[in-house]
């Protein structure tokens, strides 16, 4: 079993360590956050930490039964009933749908828990897996895009999150 939680100061060392030891894995489909972000981990941490108390933003991760992060999964830039979803998964947990049910799970907290109405997302043309993901969550392609994945070229989408409304 897996459980998505909201990020907590906690979470830092395991984040950490999910981090580095994917470093690898993730720039094959995208840019590396260079060894800055390892090196600043902590002031880091606790920037993400205040931005979500802000309410401009809410960072989730992917909790395995072990306390390891299995995935990271953040809503970012809440303006206007939108937010941009972005997600990484460790390497050696793809493949078994876990990102999948992660993103269904944060759509319907999105509209629910955070009052949002609609998500940007954005994957590299590389990485079908993330493709693959967003389809599955009912998300649209809407074009083109190298913002949303970091100068890559990429493919933007979109989810109107309705059918959760309350």
């Amino acid at each position: 079993m897996s459980a998505l939680q909201l990020l907590r100061e906690d979470h830092a060392p395991a984040l950490l360590a999910f981090e580095r030891a994917n470093r690898e894995f993730f720039t094959k489909t995208i840019p590396d956050r260079g060894d800055a972000y390892f090196a600043e981990f902590g002031a880091r941490h606790a920037a993400l930490l205040a931005e979500q108390a802000e309410g401009v933003c809410f960072f989730h991760v992917l909790v395995g039964d072990d306390g390891t992060i299995l995935g990271r999964f953040n809503l970012v830039d809440a303006e206007d009933g939108e937010a941009e979803l972005g997600f990484r998964m460790a390497e050696d947990a793809t493949g078994r749908g876990l990102a999948t049910a992660a993103v269904r799970e944060l759509l319907a907290l999105a509209a629910t828990g955070y009052g949002l109405t609609s998500l940007r997302a954005g994957a590299s043309a590389a990485n079908k897996a993330s493709q693959r993901v967003l389809e599955r969550a009912g998300f649209v392609a809407v074009g083109d895009s190298q913002r949303v994945t970091d100068g890559v070229p990429g493919i933007a989408y979109r989810r109107e999150l309705r059918e959760f409304a309350v």
